[in-house]
């Protein structure tokens, strides 16, 4: 009978097969013949904790930040942001252009140094007139412009073809009339009420200028004070109509 090996007895295999302790090395002394583990492998740095990794992409970051500044990609504003350049819009051609296009009297304000335009655009207001010859509602068009005042604040300037009251609808839905402003001559009706985005709308000044080429509809509103209102009310209905080609 075959008696098992003793605890710590070498055991020899078959002839060209490995022993069972191959890849052990002996340790010599009292423990011969006993396989030893090795030391566990020391864990690396950078799981130990965050202040690793924090140092090691802190030198990656300043230089991402140093990289923008010097491209001029971003700036630093003690006092905060600061205002914006000015658009370049040309007022006198975008005018011309929705003349010819909308067909409808439209002016050039004539307006005193200072005052710069900003923006511009179309649309179209559905029924906003009254055709006066079926007597049915159409559609109306429109032109606007937007300026700046020397003071900063905007103020737009509106020519339509639309009847008084759905081009004041246009601006705010509930806008009532509260008065009326004189301004050489002319008479401007002034709106007032009702919210935009959530806030008191701003006023809206109408007027209707007639001329050789038929009548349209002016509207002024913006942030801007009583007297701009004034200088670019006068500034438009003291111009002609463009002429239409």
């Amino acid at each position: 009978m075959t008696m098992p090996p003793e605890p710590g007895q070498r055991v020899s295999g078959h002839p060209g097969t490995e022993p069972e302790d191959a890849g052990h090395h002996d340790s010599g002394g009292d423990g011969a013949g006993y396989a030893v583990p090795g030391p566990r492998p020391a864990k690396s740095r950078l799981l130990q904790d965050g202040r690793d990794m924090f140092w090691s992409i802190a030198p990656l970051v300043l230089v991402c930040v140093l990289l923008a500044g010097v491209l001029g990609m971003c700036s630093f504003a003690p006092a905060g942001p600061g205002a914006g350049p000015v658009p370049d819009y040309d007022a006198p051609a975008a005018l011309q252009a929705d003349a010819e296009a909308l067909r409808i009297p439209i002016r050039v304000p004539e307006l005193p140094e200072g005052w710069r335009s900003n923006s511009g655009s179309r649309k179209g207001i559905e029924g906003g007139r009254t055709d006066p010859v079926t007597g049915q509602p159409v559609r109306a068009v429109s032109s606007t412009v937007g300026y700046l005042a020397p003071s900063g604040m905007y103020l737009s300037l509106t020519q339509s073809n639309a009847d008084e009251d759905k081009l004041i609808s246009s601006f705010a839905p509930d806008l009532v009339p509260t008065g009326t402003e004189e301004v050489d001559g002319v008479t401007w009706i002034v709106y007032q009420g009702g919210e935009r985005d959530g806030r008191p709308a701003e006023p809206v000044w109408t007027a209707q200028l007639r001329g050789p080429s038929g009548p349209v509809q002016l509207a002024l509103t913006g942030a801007a004070g009583t007297d701009e209102y004034r200088t670019l009310a006068a500034a438009t209905q003291s111009q002609s109509p463009l002429p239409v080609s």
